[in-house]
């Protein structure tokens, strides 16, 4: 008798089914699979093998798997339904997840699709529509269940048994005054063990602060990953609930994030690993301009000292091994600020203290590496001169290394430019220039 460990996965059958094109065998097991999981195999499957694969959904499970794909995917997708189509597929979806599509489309398309649908639903959806997708109002959700203080516990209990469902992520219940002012919180575990005679006002928590509805996605995620929250109400200026915000909306900003600023260290703005070559190359080519343009600079440092150059011809095989050195000291800096800023433990107090401390570091090691470059160039050609000019280069660019990498980001972001995006380059560019400036200007000092 086979054991389990010996019956082939969905995917595997998945798989098998694809490579033999029986359509009918591939829609039955998408069919059985989860819509974050059809996503997932969307997402990773080439542009050809996605249209079959869509194609093959049942108009229930479409509309989940829609929801579920990459932004790009996402929009892709829906880019010729007609308004009436999109209206009745994203009907079934939750508000936040409709009002995300929605942003996606173009002004004169979501106007339509908001005209064609229920009123009430249109002005829930408008509230969260009011808000950019980047700040906690454009995260949340209008579907909540909300209580006052002075209930009893037991007629809360009576209320949610009313309900054929609770919204998804329910942890707990949001209690507001009569003015639907945000009051406090009632965790479902607490109506369920405690007393039915005690009071919400009693039991309800009052030390978690709700979200303000401007508040930046990237500080949202935070404050959940700090306090492990599973949701988290939402309120205007006035203190009034607008929504809640749920852990799996904050998900997707987490690895929003993480994406954007793996990309952005290599100047990609690439979010579809399986792009075609025409969508891809145009993105990758802007910053490939940019890059040969600080090359360029880079390299007419060197032309102002090619007489020094022809002269000491070492010159020429030393050059790079300092500039080397200076874009990777930068580039470790950069990494350890803009994982810092990603995680919002930069501010006015300590930016001063982390340059200093990079500094620092560029200094160490800039001593250390100077020593040992300095006794190999002087073994290897023979010139002691050679090994103590390479070696004052090379603590020279170090420490511009730790200064740059630890002070650009904070530029950066004052001036409102990604650091990220924009920090990697020009941090190349000024450890290059740095690097043969310090290199053959001291060379031409000396050997002059």
């Amino acid at each position: 008798m086979n054991s389990p460990a010996n019956f082939p996965t969905k995917t595997e059958r998945l798989e098998l089914a694809l490579r033999s094109r029986t359509l009918g065998d591939v829609a039955g097991i998408l069919a059985e699979m989860s819509p974050g999981d059809v996503a997932y195999l969307i997402s990773s499957s080439p542009p050809d093998y996605r249209a079959v694969l869509l194609g093959l959904l049942e108009p229930e499970q479409e509309v989940l798997v829609v929801n579920e794909l990459p932004d790009e995917l996402r929009n892709a997708a829906l880019a010729d339904r007609e308004p009436e189509a999109l209206a009745e597929l994203v009907e079934q979806l939750d508000d936040d997840d409709v009002a995300d599509i929605l942003h996606e489309l173009p002004d004169e398309v979501t106007g339509q699709v908001l005209a064609i649908m229920d009123v009430q639903y249109r002005q829930r959806l408008q509230k969260v529509l009011s808000f950019s997708d980047d700040v906690a109002g454009g995260l949340m959700s209008t579907d909540t269940i909300t209580i006052r203080a002075d209930l009893t516990l037991d007629v809360v209990l009576r209320y949610l048994r009313r309900h054929t469902e609770l919204p998804p992520n329910t942890d707990t219940l949001i209690v507001v005054n009569r003015n639907d002012r945000f009051v406090g919180l009632l965790a479902i575990g607490t109506v369920l063990v405690s007393d039915p005679a005690v009071s919400v006002r009693e039991m309800m928590i009052t030390d978690q602060e709700a979200i303000a509805a401007d508040t930046p996605a990237t500080e949202v995620a935070r404050r959940f990953e700090r306090n492990d929250w599973i949701s988290a109400p939402v309120i205007d200026d006035d203190g009034k609930l607008l929504g809640r915000i749920t852990i799996d909306d904050v998900v997707d900003v987490i690895r929003e994030e993480a994406d954007h600023s793996l990309t952005s260290l290599a100047g990609l703005a690439e979010e579809d690993t399986f792009a075609t070559v025409w969508q891809s190359a145009p993105r990758r080519a802007v910053w490939l301009g940019v890059n040969l343009g600080t090359a360029l600079l880079a390299s007419s440092v060197i032309n102002l000292f090619q007489d020094t150059i022809e002269k000491v011809v070492a010159l020429a095989v030393l050059m790079p091994i300092v500039a080397s050195m200076g874009g990777i000291a930068g580039t470790q800096s950069l990494t350890i600020l803009i994982r810092a800023m990603a995680m919002g433990q930069i501010n006015h107090r300590n930016e001063l203290w982390l340059i200093g401390r990079e500094s620092l570091v560029g200094l160490l090691n800039g001593l250390l590496w100077a020593a040992v470059i300095a006794a190999a160039a002087s073994l290897w050609f023979g010139d002691p001169m050679l090994g103590f000019i390479i070696a004052c280069a090379m603590l020279i660019n170090l420490v511009t290394a730790g200064v740059t990498g630890a002070g650009l980001p904070i530029v950066l972001r004052k001036l409102q430019i990604d650091p990220a995006l924009a920090g990697g380059v020009l941090v190349t560019t000024v450890t290059d220039v740095m690097g043969f400036l310090a290199f053959l200007g001291l060379a031409t000092a000396f050997y002059a």
